[in-house]
């Protein structure tokens, strides 16, 4: 919800400005704190973003001029210049720009991240202002906004009201891969809301095959920003290479908006954020800071970059002391397992065994070698990103938490429980896990054939259950594998161990 979040600002509010005065701005407040819409045509946009180098806030960066003109020059826009056909491409296959759709990514199915949901509920009408900006200098009408919270999906609903414009609302499912694009169009599209599984560029083909203009929330609203201001006072925050300002999450209740180039722990002074065994920036797909590595961070691609890190989704989750970092590694990398669309062997195979060499790290039978060996099967090789992001947050946990880890290895443990600092999903009471009747179990090994990704055997042949939650598109997998178990020893439980057999 977003009003157990608290938003503050560093160097001077602009997406979050009038937030000091309204709990949520509707269309009279917008129209008194940020003007009326303006709407530039596309050369003018896309020479602006080109101005100060507008890049998505999604996690990727990617420059969002560009994904303008590859919109544009998939339909006819004969004034201007920037339309020329592409290599092999016939004058008749580019479509009207009617057909040309307008997405706001707004799922944040990240644990971690709240500003999005801020943005869409408190300041909805400046996000629409940036699609309707880019939807009118695209030539079209059709916007959908995608979110999955209630409360945002509420308030845009309103403001599109308010504004009487043609768009829509879609409701996403709450998951961890719900926000990569191609799933978001699959779920727009009514199909299965998972990654396709092979690469396809929405403004190539996007909602209902149409070329598709997809952008992050915050995105939209920093062009709306960028328009409302002009390329030359939107850079008078920021750094000269990388202008403007971003927004933070940080460790989940609290969201900041801070100019780019401004110090790492001047942002965790001003969120009262105590000393730390180590941050991660960028959210689960990003890397973990030791703390000299905090102390020299700066918030901008380049300036993370230097100290090994990202600005990625803008998420900052600062470890607490007192938990066990390995633990708390090996707790999310256990959820990203269980997140994975399940569609390619990176996935299904790869994130267990990630999740098994750091049990056995943690427990002082395994080593550092075989987290990095597992980590690395299958990179660049998976169907979508997420078996990539998820070998980036464990390899960059394995540099920053060396001491801790060298504890485990030769002691054991490091002496520290495991807390649950990092925030996950609330279960929702359907969660299942395999479980073993040791009383019954005999080793056929039976159930290691049907679920592979979930249970092994041991030297003597008797199973070996990953303790994760059972995976969405292995359930039908699961409850066969518990029917054929000779021995009546398998079974599902939920998540405090009671049995649903």
């Amino acid at each position: 919800m977003t009003s157990t979040v608290t938003v503050s600002s560093l160097g001077g509010p602009r997406l979050t400005l009038g937030f000091d005065r309204f709990d949520r701005l509707d269309l009279d407040r917008h129209l008194a704190v940020h003007g009326k819409l303006r709407a530039p045509e596309l050369d003018d946009i896309v020479r602006m973003c080109e101005q100060v180098d507008l890049r998505g806030r999604g996690g990727a960066g990617f420059p969002f001029a560009r994904k303008l003109m590859a919109v544009a020059a998939r339909v006819n826009y004969p004034s201007s210049d920037r339309t020329a056909l592409l290599p092999g491409e016939r004058g008749d296959e580019r479509g009207s720009s009617e057909d040309v759709v307008v997405v706001v990514n707004g799922a944040e199915g990240e644990p971690g991240s709240s500003k999005d949901k801020v943005l869409l509920g408190r300041a909805p009408h400046l996000v629409l202002d940036g699609a309707q900006i880019a939807a009118s200098a695209l030539g079209t009408q059709r916007i959908v906004v995608a979110v999955e919270d209630d409360e945002a999906a509420r308030s845009v609903r309103a403001a599109i009201s308010e504004r009487r414009m043609p768009a829509r609302v879609v409701r996403l499912t709450e998951r961890f891969i719900s926000g990569e694009s191609g799933a978001v169009i699959r779920a727009i599209n009514g199909e299965v809301p998972i990654p396709p599984g092979v690469k396809v560029r929405a403004s190539d083909s996007g909602v209902d095959g149409f070329p598709t203009l997809l952008s992050n929330t915050e995105t939209f609203a920093q062009l709306a920003v960028l328009v409302s201001l002009g390329p030359d006072l939107y850079a008078s925050a920021g750094t000269e290479d990388e202008p403007g300002t971003t927004m933070l999450t940080i460790g989940k209740t609290q969201v900041v908006e801070a100019p780019l180039g401004t110090p790492l722990q001047t942002v965790l002074d001003h969120c009262q954020v105590p000393p730390s065994p180590g941050v991660l920036v960028g959210g689960y797909h990003g890397m973990w800071l030791d703390p000299a590595g905090v102390s020299r961070a700066v918030l901008s691609r380049a300036g993370m970059r230097r100290v090994g890190g990202t600005v990625g989704a803008g998420i900052i989750l600062p470890l607490t002391q007192g938990t066990c970092p390995l633990g708390e590694v090996t707790r999310i990398a256990a959820y990203l397992a269980a997140q994975s669309a399940g569609q390619c062997g990176p996935c299904r195979l790869g994130l267990p065994d990630v999740v098994r060499s750091l049990n056995a790290l943690t427990e002082g039978a395994g080593t550092v070698e075989d987290v990095r060996r597992a980590a690395s099967v299958g990179r660049g090789r998976g169907a979508c990103t997420h078996p990539d992001g998820t070998a980036k947050f464990v390899l960059s946990a394995l540099e920053a938490f060396a001491d801790d880890i060298d504890a485990h290895r030769w002691g054991g443990g490091c002496g520290l429980s495991t807390y649950g600092v990092l925030p996950l999903p609330v279960p929702t009471g359907s969660e299942g896990r395999v479980a073993i009747d040791w009383s019954r179990c005999d080793g056929h090994g039976l159930c290691a054939y049907i679920v592979p990704e979930l249970i092994q055997l041991d030297r003597y042949g008797f199973p070996v259950v990953l303790g994760t939650d059972i995976p969405c598109w292995m359930e039908k997998d699961v409850q066969k594998a518990v029917a054929m178990c000779p021995a009546l020893a398998l079974r599902v439980v939920d998540g405090v161990g009671a049995s649903r057999r």
